[in-house]
């Protein structure tokens, strides 16, 4: 049997599946508060759950379900060790900042441990090493002066010629001390604290605007409002910019997960690789014992051709090491990523003291997103924060290879544009998959159901026209340039995007078609 025949035929994440919905109401008429949080996802909840906390009266808005987005696609990880970053910092920025990047990821493992304790929260908390390991000789050097920077920090790292997985490595870091949990359990448990005292959650309701003023106001898409005087934006990548082209200094990726128990017993531990593709693990209790998540294959949204192949490539890796007896789960997951590889954290702009951002956290958004909320909560709450300035969202660029990163990026949003104005779609195409179809001389995605139903949206993205890709994994229209995703019925899945797509009406002969809103 193919490997590819071993998936689950529908994408789905093991930690929506293990905890249950919520079922929160939408907004339903204006209201003012003390701060706004758009976004429910882990910076957005636990932001909420720290400035609530502090006796404040708080309302966070969700375009859908709290909980459903990046935050439960994720590995759930929770460490400060992330790859290779604390001599990345060190060289871009300076010893300092990589001190305070140090402090603040291990504050976030103590609060969850803090918190899950004192609330008695049964999340699967649970301290153990992780590992970076490499099987190349090109990072070996870059692995011993990544340990060597981080004991400097106070970090628990040490340099290792082996690890406790089934294949050789070159070398590998160790960080004792780091944790892993059930996301969700946590996150669910703290958002059911929320509500109450003149506090919110609001599910299905989507923020399209911010007007300034004294007090802000949320403007969302029914038209209630909600007025306050502080607004967080925890839209994993900001719905408002403001001004502060966020979409020039990030760029969004795709990684892949699959789920699955082996015959083996895994080690009480994480890893993940140094190099490209990208190789992540860890283990997890379920209802069907211990599973291993296994991780990777990361490429820039919309860049990827034929997406299964991940999916494959992942369970290849996974066949060649361990023997799988099933596969459960498989999902795919979106991360910002700036240009420095360090998340925005602060204000939205030099020019919106009392807008704040929190955004761009890679693949490490368990703990920057739980550092986030801290830094948020005490900027609104004191004004400051020991960790503030190397997350500040207004930083320069300083560095050759941060500059580079921002250059090429860019160079790359504007070629994707361009060629995807350039190409045309097939004439005459039999649709029996997603790809882009010419119709009277316009560019038409179309997608064939399994129950044989034609779905047709015009290509062009909402967010600033790049023309989309057909995502075949995860039946997605994707956008190349700045990462917005769609259903292949043209609704939104992934911002920064706010509007959802032209649907086009196939006519009585499939080609003849006509646009309407």
């Amino acid at each position: 049997m193919d490997t590819i025949d071993m998936l689950p035929e529908v994408p789905s994440s093991f930690w929506i599946d293990s905890t249950p919905g919520t079922d929160y109401p939408a907004l339903d008429r204006d209201i003012g508060v003390d701060i706004a949080i758009i976004g429910g996802g882990i910076a957005g909840i636990t932001t909420v759950y720290l400035l609530k906390q502090a006796g404040g009266s708080v309302a966070v808005l969700d375009a859908d379900r709290i909980l459903q987005g990046t935050t439960a696609h994720t590995t759930s990880k929770l460490t400060a060790q992330h790859a290779i970053i604390y001599s990345k910092i060190k060289k871009q920025m300076s010893a300092e900042l990589a001190q305070q990047y140090a402090d603040a990821n291990m504050y976030a493992l103590d609060l969850v441990e803090q918190i899950s304790k004192e609330k008695k929260i049964d999340c699967d908390f649970t301290r153990l090493p992780a590992y970076t390991f490499t099987q190349s000789d090109q990072y070996v050097k870059q692995i011993e002066e990544e340990v060597e920077i981080a004991r400097l920090l106070g970090l628990k790292a040490s340099f290792q010629q082996d690890i406790p997985l089934p294949f050789p490595v070159k070398a590998a870091m160790r960080f004792d001390n780091q944790a892993q949990f059930h996301c969700l359990k946590f996150l669910k448990e703290l958002a059911r604290h929320i509500p109450s005292r003149d506090s919110y959650i609001f599910e299905n309701t989507k923020a399209i605007n911010i007007e300034e003023g004294s007090p802000l106001t949320v403007v969302t898409e029914t038209g209630k409002k909600v007025r306050a005087s502080h607004i967080v934006i925890a839209t994993h990548f900001p719905f408002f910019d403001g001004g502060g082209f966020y979409f020039s200094r990030m760029y969004l990726e795709r990684s892949y997960v699959v789920a699955a128990t082996i015959a083996e017993e895994f080690p009480e531990a994480h890893f993940i690789s140094a190099e490209d593709p990208g190789r992540s693990l860890r283990y997890t209790s379920s209802q069907y014992g211990p599973l291993v998540l296994f991780g990777g294959e990361h490429h820039k949204t919309g860049h990827g051709t034929d997406t299964n192949k991940h999916y494959k490539n992942l369970m290849d890796f996974a066949n060649q090491h361990f023997h799988v007896k099933k596969i459960y789960y498989r999902w795919s997951t979106h991360d910002c990523v700036t240009i420095d590889g360090v998340p925005y954290v602060g204000n939205l702009t030099s020019r919106s003291p009392n807008i704040y951002v929190a955004t761009g956290f890679g693949k490490w958004g368990m703990s920057n997103g739980i550092a986030a909320a801290k830094i948020i909560s005490d900027l609104i709450a004191t004004g400051d924060n020991p960790w503030a300035q190397v997350y500040n969202p207004s930083r320069f660029i300083t560095s050759g290879s941060a500059l580079k990163t921002f250059i090429g990026t860019n160079l790359s949003v504007a070629e994707k544009y361009i060629t995807g104005k350039l190409e045309r779609g097939e004439k005459d195409a039999d649709v029996k998959e997603g790809k882009v179809i010419d119709v009277e001389g316009q560019r038409i995605g179309a997608y064939r159901d399994a129950e044989g139903v034609l779905h047709m949206v015009d290509t062009t993205c909402t967010h600033l026209g790049c023309e989309l890709t057909w995502n075949d994994a995860e039946k997605s229209w994707d956008c190349p340039c700045h990462g917005s995703r769609f259903t292949y019925e043209g609704e939104i899945i992934e911002g920064p995007a706010i509007n959802k797509l032209q649907h086009v009406k196939a006519g009585p002969n499939e080609v003849e078609a006509r646009i309407f809103s």
